[in-house]
């Protein structure tokens, strides 16, 4: 009996996962990538999405209307962006700002005096904004439109792409 418990418990040791270093951390913006996902990208199957700069436009167009994000280089090294969601004829949200980039998560910080920042998670491909945003980015939006879960997909990868993208009234979305 005492040997079987024994063995028990050394598989139930077995199957414990190993610890994560702080690097490994750190090199996967806060998560440890699996062994597969790191094989896959070492071995160029898929692209390591903490290498890919988030410069580019990224949009979807669906039945009430287009939503765009366009994110550019500025002169002093830092991101701009230029977004804009719409949800029907009178109701859309709209604003600039600046980015920084943490790990995988894009840091979207508003101009303007309210102080709006949202934290959106990035893999390279698309930019999700979370299910909920800070009640002073309500001031962004007409009416009950709302930033919270849109989601913008790339669709090119360079600053002029970004730059030729146009708002409401044919206005730059991103200024240059």
């Amino acid at each position: 009996m005492r040997r079987s418990g024994l063995a028990l418990c050394l598989m139930l040791a077995a199957c414990q996962p190993a610890a994560v270093s702080n690097d490994m951390a750190a090199e996967a913006g806060g998560l440890p990538a699996s062994g597969l996902e790191r094989a896959a990208i070492e071995s160029g199957v898929i692209t390591d999405a903490a290498k890919i700069s988030p410069v580019g436009l990224f949009q979807r167009r669906h039945e009430a209307g287009r939503d765009a994000l366009c994110i550019i280089p500025a002169a002093n090294g830092t991101l701009r962006f230029g977004l804009e969601a719409n949800f029907g004829e009178q109701l859309a949200c709209r604003g600039n700002g600046t980015v920084r980039r943490a790990g995988e998560k894009l840091i979207l910080r508003f101009a303007g005096g309210d102080r709006c920042i949202i934290v959106a998670q990035y893999d390279g491909d698309q930019v999700a904004l979370p299910g909920v945003v800070d009640l002073a980015c309500g001031r962004l939006c007409d009416g009950r439109g709302t930033l919270e879960g849109v989601s913008f997909p790339r669709i090119a990868g360079d600053a002029a792409t970004a730059l030729r993208a146009r708002g409401p009234g044919g206005q730059p979305l991103c200024k240059s």
